[in-house]
């Protein structure tokens, strides 16, 4: 199943809830894009994505390639907390890693509450 998502806007935090399997590197990017619009088009600041019902199944090339580009098109001024499911949590590590290397203001987490806590340090 590809990816599905919802997302709302409350005050300056969009908050996503997501679910399926990212079955692509393009299908990543694509998510990554349509989030980095919502942002621009409410001006948020922070960005809090619930990925727990998301199978990560990208290889680690594909999984560098998509990190890398998001970060590169994403506005550095946002915080983005990603909460993975926990059996995620060595992916979604790099993920992190290879983003904020690139300028990325993001925490990967398979805590909702510190994912939570981090997007409201200031």
């Amino acid at each position: 199943m590809a990816i599905a998502y919802q997302m709302s806007v409350d005050d300056s935090t969009l908050y996503i809830k997501t679910s399926g399997r990212d079955e692509s590197e393009e299908e990543v990017k694509q998510y990554g894009i349509a989030i980095i619009e919502m942002a621009i088009a409410h001006g948020i600041e922070r960005v809090l994505c619930d990925e727990r019902e998301l199978e990560y199944a990208l290889g680690t090339v594909s999984n560098y390639e998509a990190a890398k580009f998001i970060a590169e098109v994403a506005p550095k001024i946002c915080r983005v907390a990603i909460v993975c499911h926990p059996r995620d949590a060595q992916s979604g590590a790099f993920w992190e890693t290879v983003a904020v290397n690139r300028g990325l203001k993001v925490r990967v987490t398979s805590d909702l509450d510190q994912a939570r806590a981090w997007i409201e340090e200031a």
